[in-house]
């Protein structure tokens, strides 16, 4: 089957789209991982299907796939480069639309200087919501790892539980740059306390109003930039009192804004996406 797809990116986190309103693809976890491989395939972090309404109060309905083929529930980066794809397909002229995904309800908003806004809801910190398995809710939280170049004990992480619709584990560090996210990226995604796995967030506080991050995503691995896991990051670090509403957050992709006012305010992030190239390929 020839399948049309379009390839973008929001500050380095790549994605294919596939538009499912025109075209009917039905793809096995087994030909996503095929097509997210960057050598033999498309490549990507993840793959965005849109899809009709399932709700008549909702403009698109969107399923999120990782690299590894697993679907994810949410995508911060992606519903920024949803509102892009159905304009430039003529799916709509909306400047905000209404999106569902499997989990949530959120909203996208075109602003003038071209950069997207996504408002992404209420953060959740309730352990059986994210899910994180523990006795009681707290801020923070202390995990055990086979080793741990960021903290003292080399086997104990303190780690804040957060979810944006899909499950994050922050960990503050003092210098990003040196954290060896290869190796305790996979030790927290595939930890025994988050049933479902986790996007990991390292997070350096540069001043109240900005940080630097890195994310090794759940199903991807390591990417250049994560929506989610900026709103994850900042949600934690400003509940523990060190940083204001609005913040700056640095990826190696570039540079996105997060504002959250608190208590039960929605969480908004704002970057550039961009699209790359129009393609068809075989399955």
């Amino acid at each position: 089957m020839l399948i049309r797809f379009t390839k973008m990116h929001g500050l380095g986190n790549d994605f294919v789209m596939l538009d499912q309103v025109s075209q009917d693809i039905k793809l096995s976890p087994e030909q996503i991982k095929a097509l997210a491989d960057r050598h033999r395939g498309i490549g990507f972090d993840q793959l965005l299907m849109v899809e009709p309404p399932q709700d008549p109060e909702m403009d698109f309905f969107y399923r999120a796939f990782n690299a590894d083929g697993s679907e994810a529930e949410q995508c911060g980066n992606g519903a920024r480069c949803f509102l892009r794809f159905v304009r430039d397909r003529g799916l709509t002229t909306k400047t905000c639309i209404k999106v569902q995904t499997r989990n949530s309800k959120i909203e996208c908003q075109l602003e003038k200087d071209g950069t997207i806004t996504v408002n992404m809801g209420k953060p959740n910190l309730d352990p059986q919501r994210i899910p994180f398995l523990t006795d009681f809710p707290a801020l923070t939280y202390k995990i055990s790892v086979e080793s741990s170049p960021v903290c003292k004990d080399k086997k104990v992480i303190e780690i804040s539980a957060v979810s944006m619709g899909n499950p994050h584990a922050v960990v503050q560090v003092e210098d990003v740059d040196k954290v060896p996210v290869e190796i305790l990226g996979p030790m927290i995604e595939n930890h025994e306390k988050f049933p479902k796995r986790v996007n990991a967030g390292f997070v350096e506080i540069v001043n109240r109003n900005k940080i630097r991050l890195r994310v090794w995503e759940r199903g991807a691995g390591e990417t250049l930039a994560c929506g989610t896991g900026a709103c994850a990051a900042v949600v934690s670090q400003r509940l523990l009192g060190l940083l204001d509403d609005e913040v700056e957050v640095e990826f190696k992709g570039g540079i996105a804004k997060v504002c959250w006012k608190g208590n039960d305010a929605p969480v908004y992030l704002t970057g550039p996406v961009c699209r790359v190239y129009e393609g068809r390929t075989q399955i």
